[in-house]
């Protein structure tokens, strides 16, 4: 199963060229970048820990490609995902948000039912990946 998350989840992951290219493109608008990365890829989990802080101050895709590399490096078995922060006056909120990395590895989804008053149901998803502790859940 794929997690399909941000812009372009239906797509073949980028390549780190297609990648460099959007930093390029947000930096040009004068949007911020950040990184981020986390274990639980839930729809509902949308706080995932950031790598570093926000990078207000870059206009170098090359430099937060580096930072891209470091995350990478240290997460390597985590979902990653780039966002553009836009400043402006009026929108002061998120233009681009999406996947850099996956893990090997993508358990996905459960569906759970249960049956509550009367002939309702309740759902509930949880994600497999779930049932092993932070900072295991990737881990062979």
């Amino acid at each position: 199963m794929r997690i399909t998350q941000g812009c372009f989840s239906y797509l073949p992951d980028l390549t780190d060229e297609q990648i460099t290219k959007q930093i390029q493109y947000c930096l040009d608008n004068g949007w911020a970048v950040n990184l981020e990365y986390t274990d639980d890829p839930h729809p509902r989990n949308t706080y995932w820990e950031m790598w570093g802080l926000p990078m207000f101050d870059i206009r170098d895709a090359k430099a937060i490609m580096g930072e891209l590399d470091n995350c990478r490096r240290i997460h390597n078995e985590c979902y990653i995902r780039l966002s553009a922060f836009d400043a402006t006056d009026t929108w002061e909120s998120l233009r681009i948000s999406f996947i850099v990395q996956r893990p090997s590895d993508e358990p996905g989804f459960m569906l759970t039912r249960q049956e509550v008053g009367g002939r309702n149901m309740r759902y509930e998803t949880r994600a497999y990946v779930l049932q092993k502790p932070e900072g295991a859940r990737y881990d062979s």
